[in-house]
Parts: structure tokens; C-alpha cells; sequence
């Protein structure tokens, strides 16, 4: 997602991009729908699980630890994906579950079933997108306000921490029983979204499922270390030299300010770093004192940026994702931009620079 390790977004083609259309959770309706596309599925039905592309611990997470609670359930004929590129980040490489995983093109053309995890639309699925609109059902599942509704059945709750919240609870609605594997891929889902639970969305209610899972006995420390806390030294000296360039603009975003930096794939290669390594830039990034809006530009090919966008509370990065073509949640959010990067930061000034509905600037909350 896209994301930093401590936070999901969602970062969408400006062409393909669509207003969200989830405003509320899923109704009993719609868990019932999801209930049933599952128990509907015959003894031999192939299912294949589907997450966004270069998938952060929320998406693998959510993903795997579903995909062993229908191992439980006796599905059989079961694979797991994401987009090309099909290399699992180091961090997650410890996950359960990750025999499920083919690469993309050898994923079930056609499958039974197909459920989607963390994707806010189905640019995010890249190659994969064909699978949700083939012979079977497809069931979404996910967090983002900005979602566009792509599913047959969709289970969407932008007021939720993760997607791995609503992977638990079809899990238990399916009657699956939480054990050591399943907990360990939500609980890495969990952590990451909420930035190891200090994030907004960290209420009492991820506490109460964070202590499930612990239940099961798990070893947060042992996770934390290998999610948060290991690092390639040439991804210690890349993070000097980028943070080194970051700029902060004090006027920006009607006075809150903004800070960004950018990573290119020369910075990658002299450092010799997999992009992956990116992703928790934006936490050093959004530390800074002087600045509401936090951003970094990662080069993802010639003329195209995956760009991640952080608020503290009085600027809705949403608003300027999805008006760039992304998503996301107010305080996390991101877009895929074209152009230079000067050409890219100028567009997030001008979204920036644009009065919220209702008011002149974005107010806190």
C-alpha cells in the first residue's frame, strides 16, 4: 500500500481513479453476502485472494491470515497474489501463510471466488484487476473512505484501523477460530495501519482485538523487531541523504505548512535498496515540528511518482489524494504523479492551497 510500514494508503492511476462512493460500514446485509459467498462455494471451488500492488503489512497481512482461516475451513484449491512486482518486502518475508502466494501470472484465471483486500479500486489490482469482473464472485474487503465500490460484495468500512479488522470478523462470522498463524499475519496487518498503535485510529476496540491475538501467543516484541526495526545499512545511508534534502515550506497548506523530500531510482541503485525500503520514509518526514502536511515522492519509473501524504490533524490529505487521482483516509493518503518531481509538488501546493467544503481551510479533527 503504497504505504509507510506504520500506515496504509491508497495510491491510485489518476486515469483510472473514481470518486469514493462508501460513505458508511457494511450492513448485516452485506456480511451476510459474504458469509454466503464463501459457504456457497462447492467442494472443489477455486478461490483466489487478491491484494494491491507492492502490498504493505495490511495488505499481506489481511490477505495470508485469510487465506489460512479458509485453509481451516477446508478450501483446497486456494492461492494468494498481488501485481507485479512479486517480490515479498523483507519485512514480511517471516509471514505465515506465504506458500499461498503465486506470482500474478500464474494466478487462477477464473476462479470461483476472488476476494480483494485493500485495494480502494481496482487500479491498485493492475493485471489482476480482470479477475473481479470474471465468471465468479468477487468480495471486497477494506478500509479506505476512498473506496469506489468495485465488488459484488462489499465489505468497506472507512471508520476501521485496518482491512485486517474486517478480515477478523467475516473469520469469526465464518466460524474460523483464531490459532498462532492467522493471529500472527492480523496482528503484523494491525500494527502497521495503526504505526505500532500510536495512530488516531488505534481505539479501544483495535486494543481489544490486538489482545486476541496476542491470545493465540504471539511475541509482539519478536514482531516488532523484524516489521519496524530492521533496516539494510544502505537503507540507513539512503534515508540520511534523502531527509537531507527535504524542504520545509511554512506557508504552504493556509499556514499549517508542508514538508517533503523525494527518493529517486539512482538514489535505489547507488545504495543498492530494494524500493520497498521507501515505504517508512514518510515517518522520520512527518516528525517535523513546523509542518501539518508531510510528504515524500518515490520514483516508481520514468516521469512517475508513488506519493505519500501524512497530516497531524488540520489538513485533510484525502482531499488533495483523491483530486490528484489517489485516496485514502484524512491523515494518510497518496496518488501516483507524473511529471517531474518539481511539477509533481507544485499540484500538491495547489490542492493544498484550496479551500475545504464548508470553510477556508482545513480545520483539525
Amino acid at each position: 500500500m503504497t504505504a509507510s510500514l506504520g500506515g496504509a494508503l491508497t495510491e491510485a492511476d489518476p486515469a483510472t481513479a473514481a470518486e469514493p462512493v462508501i460513505a458508511d460500514g457494511p450492513t448485516e446485509d452485506d456480511w451476510d453476502a459474504a458469509v454466503a459467498a464463501v459457504r456457497r462455494l462447492p467442494p472443489d471451488g477455486r478461490v483466489l485472494l487478491i491484494c494491491h500492488v507492492n502490498p504493505d503489512g495490511d495488505a499481506l497481512g489481511s490477505m495470508l491470515g485469510f487465506g489460512l482461516g479458509l485453509r481451516r475451513l477446508g478450501v483446497r484449491q486456494l492461492q494468494a497474489t498481488f501485481p507485479h512486482p512479486s517480490d515479498v518486502p523483507e519485512p514480511f518475508r517471516g509471514l505465515p501463510g506465504l506458500d499461498l502466494l503465486v506470482p500474478a501470472a500464474e494466478a487462477d484465471p477464473a476462479p470461483d471466488l476472488v476476494i480483494c483486500f485493500d485495494a480502494a479500486s481496482v487500479s491498485r489490482l493492475g493485471e489482476l484487476a480482470d479477475r473481479l469482473t470474471g465468471p465468479g464472485t468477487a468480495l471486497v474487503l477494506d478500509h479506505h473512505a476512498s473506496n469506489t465500490g468495485f465488488g459484488d460484495v462489499n465489505l468497506v468500512d472507512p471508520a476501521a484501523a485496518a482491512t485486517s479488522v474486517l478480515a477478523e470478523e467475516l473469520l469469526a462470522r465464518l466460524g474460523v477460530a483464531l490459532d498462532a498463524g492467522i493471529a500472527e499475519c492480523l496482528y503484523v496487518a494491525l500494527s502497521t495501519d495503526t504505526g505500532s498503535f500510536r495512530f488516531d485510529a488505534t481505539t479501544p476496540a483495535v486494543h481489544e482485538m490486538a489482545a486476541r491475538l496476542l491470545a493465540t501467543g504471539l511475541r509482539p516484541g519478536d514482531i516488532s523487531r523484524r516489521v519496524f526495526d530492521s533496516r539494510p545499512f544502505g537503507a540507513v545511508r539512503l534515508f540520511g541523504e534523502v531527509l537531507g534534502r527535504a524542504r520545509l515550506e511554512p506557508e504552504a497548506a493556509a499556514g499549517h505548512g508542508l514538508v517533503w523530500t523525494y527518493a529517486t531510482l539512482d538514489d535505489l541503485a547507488r545504495h543498492e535498496q530494494r524500493p520497498y525500503v521507501l515505504e517508512a520514509l514518510i515517518d522520520p518526514v512527518r516528525c517535523t515540528a513546523e509542518a501539518d502536511v508531510s510528504c515524500v515522492v518515490k520514483q516508481a519509473g520514468p516521469q512517475e511518482w508513488a506519493v505519500s501524504l501524512r497530516s497531524k490533524g488540520a489538513t485533510d490529505v484525502s482531499r488533495v489524494a483523491v483530486a490528484l487521482g489517489g485516496g485514502g483516509h484524512r491523515l494518510a493518503a497518496g496518488f501516483t504523479g507524473r511529471g517531474t518531481v518539481d511539477e509533481v509538488v507544485e499540484r500538491i501546493r495547489a490542492e493544498l492551497a484550496v479551500p475545504a467544503p464548508g470553510g477556508d481551510a482545513d480545520r483539525p479533527g
